[in-house]
């Protein structure tokens, strides 16, 4: 099945998400396809690439089984579901209680994301809440309580300008080298941090 992606040699025994497979032309069609309208039957995704109906089905097939594609849904706007509020949390955690950390925060509904950042906080939680009351509760509530949990940070949303699925190395534009020098500062983490689990 794998033979269907062009540039194959990628390294399987990679950590998902850190080492994705080179696609070709056709594959970057598709998820671009597919990112338009995740409900395309494979007879219209087919004729909007350009391959065959077969060819499609077995494409489509070998970016699932390689982990390219990890799952098909609805993209919904949160606002239009009930959930009107969104906000950034942003979490700084003793450095001895990432496992627990981790364990607790995958369990918590309120939670859309999380990342583990560099900078000033440790972690970045994106909430949804049906008003401001909700991300309070949230923010004082839950998180602040945890034992884990040093300082959090909470922004409000006042308006989502982008908001996409994903992206692909093909939107990506041409730009030349040569930006202004010091313009950004990465800040390093403090210790060792093991990534979250993958939802």
């Amino acid at each position: 099945m794998g033979t269907n992606l062009s540039n194959d040699r990628a390294d399987d025994s990679a950590s998902a998400g850190r080492s994705a497979p080179t696609l070709d032309g056709i594959g970057y069609r598709i998820l671009a396809a597919l990112r338009e309208n995740g409900r395309l039957s494979m007879a219209a995704l087919a004729e909007r690439v350009g391959i065959s109906r077969a060819n499609a089905y077995s494409r489509v097939e070998a970016l699932v089984d390689r982990g390219v594609i990890t799952g098909f849904s609805a993209s919904v706007d949160p606002a239009k579901a009930g959930l009107s509020i969104g906000a950034h949390v942003f979490v700084t955690v003793h450095p001895q209680s990432w496992p627990s950390f981790r364990e607790r925060v995958i369990e918590m509904p309120e939670v859309e994301y999380c990342a583990v950042t560099t900078g000033e906080h440790d972690a970045m939680l994106m909430i949804r809440a049906t008003d401001v009351g909700g991300v309070h509760d949230f923010s004082t509530g839950v998180i602040a309580q945890l034992p884990e949990v040093r300082t959090v940070v909470s922004v409000v949303i006042l308006d989502e300008v982008v908001r996409r699925s994903f992206i692909l190395p093909t939107d990506l534009p041409e730009r030349a080298p040569g930006g202004a020098i010091g313009m950004t500062r990465w800040t390093p983490a403090p210790g060792a941090r093991e990534p979250l689990p993958p939802r």
